[in-house]
């Protein structure tokens, strides 16, 4: 027997320095242990076609087919110098043409006879209205007793690796046969009290199991085990932070028997929902402890949020301290700073003629602000007569100095950067409390997986008075009059004294032009035509509703190019009820609080996630009257994306939407953005199937560390956590 290479040895060592730089580049593949690592996506069987039935256009895919017809072409005048290789394959239920031009026909039509079996890899691309693989790399399985790929191929599954045009599936069979042996010097993460009791396979034999299984049974019991490997390192990491966090000290918060915040209560004008009341609890006994909060708060868009969180920052202003709350984008900031003062009235008015006795000041400070405005927000932060502070990441800078910052909270937390959240909380003496905001529901087990270093809270409950919201898709190239008729019902809304949203995905000024232009040199196939036209624009938009069929209402346009004053504006008089309909981008996704504004149409809907969709449609359906969301989409009927649309329209429950969203779109993409960018360390772990898996490794990691936080007595453990946490991604856990 060779060599047995270790498994942090570079892959050049072992396979050579071109496959070694093919596999680094495609697919971040640098070590023995990352290709151990690498596992197969699926698993072709030996006695059983692959369905050709459902390939996805341009997408890179491997079957196992056989081969049914082979015929030569030849073109270019009489003497045939041209030559095109023609071959049908089949699993029994759907069929695929192969072709192979030039040079390249002599040994495909050699090797490729009626009869034959292969496995062929390609990208799938459209001629002539049919599906094709052009110049497919193939692997013959049939074999004789000499060949080698009776061996190679002798086993009852065949794996199928995620490849590249540069690298196939096979290839990277061969590559994994070569580093295989090295499997055995595995350091297992696992306790072995754990894996014994859950009755887990060794980490050699799990590695070995997956690559070259026997039987499904073999594939079933080394992904169960991979599965406890990926969900128990991530959830130490994340118990680990929990644990580091109890060690820290913050000042304790306990809201005055009769100061400000029992002064706001008094005032309000409804009660608390249920939900509201037993978050609000969670976090006052949060605020109350020696150690900083860290919290999730997620509910839906309208549940209530913004008040639990103004009540958490009155206790904090209750005690002497202050509270800043981050908001990503200008118009949310000062839409947060208008609901606030206004819910306060008086009792934000704090050294002003009018003021309560027991008020704060309530200051907004974001990058747009003039100078003189500026230099008192800053003044009134450090001499500590504002408790609150409102702000966009303006408020991050170094000149920003707080009196006692005792309350951090982040809305929309999706869209910060870990180091803003970061350098805002390293502005307090202590450590401040930390609440997080989100108005897109999060699964339980993603909540575990991607934020399992904060305790979650969910307001799942909306406040009496909102109003329901009908759903409809529109299919505009299907049945041309459906939007007609759309724009009708904005015109009766309208009629009735409300205010409708009209949302495009795209700007429309001279940047998206030329991108558009870059787009538009590909000629689209009949059969992707919707897809590939450029996303409708709201500057395009805005003028066709005004110069058509909403002709003689107030129309305005607002996006994120705008100047800040202008969009401030905008708002304003949209809030005002100046303007009849806003035609805008995703801009108005978070925190717009419009009651009067009944009816969406979103232009283009497919090209939006889930999710967003849900977020957009919560701006409708704020006051007393129903609410109408309209989704506009030229894709046909079958498509995967109307699909979604249907989903959208069928229910106003945005965990199950968010769940459907997660299944539709990669998990890793989900998780990699959510976890600082750094590449997705869940290979065979699905956040939303293995709920089981994840709540008990939450369970064993807790307790694990616990008992020993530094780890001693699990050197194998700390290794994987080494090695799976980068120290970027320590780093993000870190700042959590």
């Amino acid at each position: 027997m060779g060599r047995v290479p270790a498994l942090d040895e570079p892959l050049k060592k072992s396979l050579g320095p071109a496959t070694a730089k093919v596999m680094a580049e495609a697919l971040d593949l640098h070590t023995v242990g990352d290709l151990l690592h690498h596992y197969p996506r699926r698993y072709a069987e030996r006695g059983e076609l692959t369905t050709l039935s459902d390939l996805p256009l341009d997408e890179h895919v491997t079957v196992v087919a056989q081969v049914s017809d082979a015929r030569v072409h030849t073109f270019n005048g009489a003497k045939g110098r041209g030559q095109r290789l023609e071959v049908t394959i089949t699993d029994g239920y759907g069929r695929l043409q192969l072709v192979f031009f030039g040079k390249g026909v002599h040994k495909p039509h050699h090797d490729l006879l009626p009869g034959t079996r292969a496995m062929f890899s390609g990208k799938v691309s459209l001629f002539n209205r049919r599906l094709q693989l052009a110049h497919p790399a193939y692997e013959l399985l049939h074999g004789d007793a000499d060949s080698e790929a009776v061996g190679t191929w002798a086993g009852a599954l065949i794996p199928i690796y995620p490849a590249t045009t540069k690298l196939e599936s096979w290839k990277i069979a061969k590559a994994v046969d070569a580093v295989l042996p090295s499997a055995t010097d595995a350091v297992d993460p696992l306790p072995p009290a754990l894996r014994e009791g859950r009755g887990l396979a060794e980490l050699p034999d799990a590695l070995r199991l997956v690559h070259r299984p026997r039987t499904k049974a073999d594939v079933a019991a080394a992904r169960e085990r991979l599965k406890w490997d990926e969900a128990f390192v991530l959830q130490v990491a994340l118990a680990r932070r929990r644990h580091a966090d109890t060690q820290l000290s913050a000042v304790p918060r306990r809201p005055a028997e009769d100061g400000i915040l029992t002064a706001f209560d008094a005032k309000l004008p409804f009660t608390l929902t249920d939900g509201q009341r037993k978050v609000s609890r969670e976090i006052f006994d949060d605020l109350a402890t020696a150690h900083p909060m860290h919290r999730l708060l997620q509910g839906e868009v309208g549940s209530g949020k913004t008040m639990v969180a103004l009540r958490a920052m009155l206790a904090v202003v209750d005690t002497g301290g202050q509270a800043a709350m981050l908001a990503p984008t200008e118009v949310l900031a000062q839409q947060h700073h208008r609901s606030v003062t206004e819910m306060m009235g008086e009792l934000a008015e704090g050294g002003m003629l009018g003021g309560a006795d027991r008020a704060t000041k309530v200051v907004l400070l974001t990058g747009s602000m003039g100078t003189a405005a500026r230099r008192q927000a800053l003044l009134d932060l450090v001499t500590g007569e504002a408790g609150i502070v409102i702000g966009t990441h303006a408020l991050i800078e170094d000149k920003v100095k707080f009196h006692d910052l005792g309350l951090v909270v982040v809305d929309e937390q999706h869209r910060f950067g870990v180091e803003q959240r970061d350098a805002l909380r390293s502005k307090g003496k202590q450590p401040p409390h930390l609440l997080v905001m989100t108005a897109t529901p999060i699964p339980r087990t993603v909540a575990m997986t991607v934020f399992g270093d904060l305790e979650t809270s969910v307001l799942d409950q909306l406040p009496a008075g909102r109003s329901p919201i009908a759903s409809h898709v529109v299919p505009a190239a299907d049945k041309p009059h459906f939007l007609t008729r759309a724009w009708e019902r904005v015109r009766e809304e309208v009629a009735k004294g409300h205010q409708a949203y009209v949302v495009c995905p795209r700007i429309g000024d001279d940047v998206d032009q030329a991108a558009d232009k870059k787009a538009g040199k590909r000629k689209p196939s009949a059969e992707d035509e919707a897809e590939k036209r450029p996303p409708l624009a709201v500057l395009d938009v805005a003028e066709k509703l005004g110069a058509g069929p909403l002709a003689g209402l107030r129309i305005a346009v607002l996006h994120g190019r705008m100047h800040p004053d202008d969009k401030d504006d905008v708002m304003r008089r949209f809030a005002a009820g100046e303007l009849d309909v806003l035609v805008a981008t995703t801009v108005i996704e978070v925190g717009v609080n419009v009651p009067n504004a009944t009816a969406m149409v979103i232009m283009d809907a497919d090209r939006f996630g889930v999710s967003q969709l849900h977020q957009l449609r919560g701006r409708v359906g704020r006051g007393s009257a129903p609410g109408l969301c309209l989704l506009v989409s030229e894709m046909p009927e079958a498509s995967p994306a109307r699909q979604r649309l249907a989903a959208v329209a069928a229910t106003l429950d945005g965990f199950e939407l968010s769940r459907i969203d997660l299944e539709q779109r990669r998990e890793g993409d989900v998780l990699g953005q959510a976890q600082s960018g750094v590449r997705s360390s869940l290979r065979v772990l699905a956040v939303i199937e293995d709920e089981e898996v994840i709540a008990a490794a939450r369970e064993e990691a807790t307790a694990l560390v616990l008992a020993d936080p530094d780890l001693g007595a699990h050197p194998g453990l700390r290794t994987a956590l080494d090695a799976l946490l980068s120290e970027e991604r320590e780093e993000y856990l870190e700042k959590g």
